[in-house]
């Protein structure tokens, strides 16, 4: 009875929650109504400062201990990518709120 029963693949169960993941969020962000898109953006980029704080400690793992090439350039590589989203999302969220604002004469 031992044999039948197997562990999942680390690799495939990680894979099954990335698509989960990514049905959930296309879904959640295209069902959001117009009215919500800035809290929606500040959300965002306060997820993507955690990212920023995990990427600075890869890229910083060589400094620590055993720390490989990847790592270091993955970490980076994320690093840039969420300061360009944080940076962009505050951008988008400040010309969002100018619309809402009186014009002056």
């Amino acid at each position: 009875m031992e044999h039948i029963v197997q562990a999942v693949d680390p690799f495939v169960f990680r894979l099954s929650i990335f698509v989960l993941a990514v049905f959930v969020g296309y879904f959640v962000v295209w069902s959001v109504t117009p009215a919500l898109h800035t809290p929606l953006m500040s959300v965002t980029n306060a997820i993507s400062s955690v990212i920023v704080v995990g990427a600075l400690l890869a890229v910083g793992v060589a400094m620590v201990g055993e720390g490989g090439v990847w790592a270091r350039g993955f970490g980076f590589v994320a690093l840039i990518f969420a300061s360009v989203n944080i940076f962009g999302g505050f951008l988008v969220t400040q010309r969002m709120l100018a619309m809402y604002k009186k014009k002056q004469k």
